[in-house]
């Protein structure tokens, strides 16, 4: 697809693969407000009021008009921000970006659950004593196991039927709009403003209003499926019809002033009898649409992080050919488990909306913080960028404070999730810092000499022809300690030729360039790898074509150096090493570096080792201990007799 201008089929794309969360809201936006509140006319104006300010103000101007345009190459999200940003050098930039992550995924656990429970309880209408769990955990399990084969196919529906979906909203609002045209008064914020400072309590309706917008970070994050020009011409289309939706539910309410809703949906009230059943499954194949997004969006999220070295090592799959889309199967099991929990804990939607806004609202007000840092180094002028920044962080602050009222009655799960998601982050991150400080690297020029000897001593057994070494050693004069104790400090391993080999993640999404530093000619060899954050790590495929053109450029000779092997043109041997750096008396450090140390191990243990990482599983491969640094012990210090 041509991102780069707005097509009539990028554009429907877009409807099915950036809206389904903010799409699906208005099933459960409006009802939120009125479950438990009695329905009366300065409640209603208000509500509508606030609800489509905040559509104007959070998602078309921050999102839209203004996040779009911070791209990476193309990519948005918090985490392709993040990595635009990195330019910087602030060193603390990286927290807000692994908290609006951690929040995002969490969002992700609990959009699911609501989304599909609330399509699916409109079947209480027919039977209201419908037991809906049971639906709700076949149709969420069925998505996820659907994962593993990709969406390839499915994803080429999502389109049609959001935008059938959304002319549904469209017209239903219309519907109820022509029977009570009071309610277009409602696109006066005085309303919004009025009922938040004078009618008692309704501050706190903010938590519920909220969830009209909570799909702008996941229209920011989808960007670089859909390109930005098909998500302006689209979102236009999509905010006309959840306008005049939510529009039509207060024109409803307005006919039904009284007391509270309780268990009633008003979205499918305002439905005919007759087309209730065909809506029902339009919201359902909508809601599992929007749950699609979501999960996508975090197998997404994750690869980033786990790029950038925010998340641990998971095994990556790629069912599709799809640009960006891959399947991360400890994740979707991670997702599923979470849900069915969700879904089992809470039961019914109405009561999941206690669990759902207050991480989304963290993950905007971080994104806040990065794009005001992404404004300063586009030159914005300064009282720009404080007046925006603090307009947005007076709303995001008030819908967070509001939602914070939630967190008795179930947004403690939200807030648990993201807890739990953000530890796994520093705890890794922190941890390869740790290791990282205790890694000693040597100058490279002081070791040629002594690996020239070895390679050429026929005294020493011939370990194999060509040895290669993962080095994470950003400076080419440098090698470090560990790699020098292999070939030297243990079993000497001489071999024909030495390849050191370093990945570097860069700030571009999809860059695929190598360089090539000839050390020791026909001896040593270094190979850069400069891959983007969202590029396949498979170390194994590439560097077997980069030896290719340097075989084919004559820059190396690969053929097998055994006399009987060579005369028939036979390709040497290649052996990776993988070095597993070790940390004797780890016991000894400061207390809070032993926990994250302990930390770090065991999120190693859980997920995939360098080899499958690197995509070396078809590779000959040895993985060898050795110390990153043996720690002063000055109270084991001998005195001889």
């Amino acid at each position: 697809m041509n991102h780069s201008r707005a097509t009539a089929a990028g554009s429907l794309i877009a409807l099915g693969i950036v809206y389904g969360d903010i799409g699906t809201s208005p099933l459960y936006t409006v009802r939120g407000v009125f479950a438990n509140r009695p329905v009366t006319e300065e409640v209603v104006l208000g509500t509508i009021s606030c609800i489509v300010w905040t559509l104007t103000l959070l998602t078309t101007v921050k999102y839209v008009f203004i996040a779009l345009k911070a791209d990476n190459h193309g990519e948005g999200g918090i985490l392709a921000l993040y990595a635009r940003l990195r330019r910087l050098r602030l060193k603390w930039l990286y927290l807000p970006a692994i908290i609006g992550a951690a929040a995002l995924l969490a969002d992700g656990i609990i959009t699911p659950p609501i989304s599909v429970s609330s399509a699916v309880e409109g079947l209480k209408i027919f039977k209201p004593d419908l037991n809906t769990v049971p639906i709700v955990l076949v149709i969420l399990v069925g998505l996820f196991a659907f994962q593993q084969f990709g969406t390839a196919i499915i994803g080429k529906l999502f389109g049609p039927v959001m935008l059938l979906f959304f002319a549904m909203l469209a017209v239903l609002g219309v519907k109820e709009l022509v029977q009570n045209m009071e309610i277009i008064k409602a696109l006066n914020p005085y309303y919004g403003l009025k009922m938040l400072t004078t009618v008692p309590g309704a501050f706190w309706l903010l938590g519920s209003i909220f969830l009209c917008s909570t799909g702008a970070e996941a229209l920011y994050a989808d960007m670089g499926h859909v390109g930005r020009p098909n998500i302006y011409i689209s979102w236009g289309f999509v905010k006309v019809c959840l306008v005049l939706n939510y529009l039509g539910q207060g024109a409803w309410l307005l006919r039904h002033l009284g007391p509270a809703l309780g268990e009633r949906n008003l979205f499918f009230e305002m439905i005919p009898p007759a087309l209730l059943l065909p809506a029902i499954i339009l919201c359902t194949l909508a809601t599992i649409i929007a749950s699609q997004a979501l999960i996508s969006g975090s197998f997404t999220l994750v690869i980033e992080a786990l790029r950038l070295h925010f998340w641990p090592k998971v095994r990556i799959s790629y069912p599709t050919e799809l640009r960006g889309q891959a399947y991360v199967a400890s994740l979707n099991l991670l997702l599923l488990a979470g849900c069915i929990g969700v879904v089992l804990l809470f039961r019914e939607s109405a009561k999941m909306e206690a669990a759902f806004g207050l991480a989304v609202t963290i993950t905007m007000l971080m994104t806040t913080v990065l794009i005001g840092y992404h404004l300063r180094m586009q030159r914005t002028a300064p009282v720009l960028v404080v007046g925006l920044l603090l307009l947005y962080f007076t709303i995001e602050g008030s819908f967070l404070v509001a939602n914070l009222v939630k967190f008795p009655n179930g947004g403690w799960l939200s807030v648990l999730l993201s807890v739990l998601l953000l530890g796994v982050m520093v705890a890794w991150i922190q941890g390869q810092r740790i290791r990282n400080e205790l890694t000693e690297f040597e100058p490279l020029a002081d070791w040629l000499p002594l690996l020239k000897e070895l390679s050429n001593d026929q005294t020493v057994p011939k370990y194999a022809t060509h040895l290669v070494y993962l080095s994470k050693s950003a400076n080419a004069l440098q090698v470090e300690n560990g790699i020098i104790h292999s070939i030297f400090k243990k079993r000497p391993k001489r071999a024909d030729v030495y390849y050191l080999v370093h990945v570097n993640t860069t700030d571009d999404p999809y860059t695929r360039r190598y360089s090539v530093n000839h050390i020791l000619p026909q001896e040593l060899v270094r190979i850069d790898f400069h891959l983007g954050f969202r590029v396949d790590h498979a170390i194994n495929y590439m560097f077997r074509q980069v030896v290719s053109e340097l075989v084919k450029n004559g820059e190396i000779d690969i053929t097998s150096r055994y006399e009987s092997l060579r005369g028939e043109n036979v390709v040497g041997d290649f052996e990776f090493v993988i070095l597993n750096k070790t940390l004797p008396y780890q016991h000894f450090m400061r207390g809070w570096k032993r926990l994250v140390l302990r930390a770090y191990d065991a999120l190693r243990w859980l997920g995939v080792n360098d080899s499958e990482s690197f995509g070396l599983d078809n590779s000959s491969f040895v993985v060898e201990n050795v110390p990153l640094q043996m720690p002063a012990r000055p109270e084991l210090r001998l005195e001889r007799e």
